[in-house]
């Protein structure tokens, strides 16, 4: 479901992994959604530190190859989090999953910008680290 690769590092998950580690529930509004959506998933914070990652970028991509850069300062308490079920259920491929990386959009100001809309990449299957 997710690779993730940090130098030599590869670890993958799958949703019993995923599901076992905290989860973080967002409550907000997207531009893509109609209506306040339920997000549940893994804070990216969490998955970064369980790498020891403290700089770079995160390169995420989609499926379909897609890849946007996520600075790692956006992985922080209460930021984006790797979602795998939109209002208590997974969510599958037609509809943006089966993961989607989700920021609190409603929670900051902030998190309504272009750039941060441009992050919040759905479809996602791999992130890297890069320096």
């Amino acid at each position: 479901m997710l690779t993730v690769t940090h130098n030599e590092t590869v670890i993958t998950y799958d949703l019993a992994d995923l599901e076992a580690m905290d989860a973080v529930t967002i409550e907000t509004e997207t531009i893509w959604t109609e209506g306040t959506q339920s997000f549940t998933g893994v804070a990216l914070a969490q998955v970064v530190a369980d790498l020891d990652v403290t700089e770079g970028v995160l390169l995420a991509s989609a499926i379909n190859d897609y890849t946007v850069e996520i600075p790692l300062t956006d992985a922080v308490e209460g930021g984006p989090i790797i979602a795998y079920f939109n209002n208590g259920a997974p969510m599958s491929v037609r509809d943006k999953g089966p993961l989607w990386i989700v920021y609190p959009y409603d929670s900051d100001p902030k998190y309504q910008a272009e750039t941060i809309y441009s992050r919040s990449i759905w479809q996602l299957n791999r992130i890297e680290t890069r320096d």
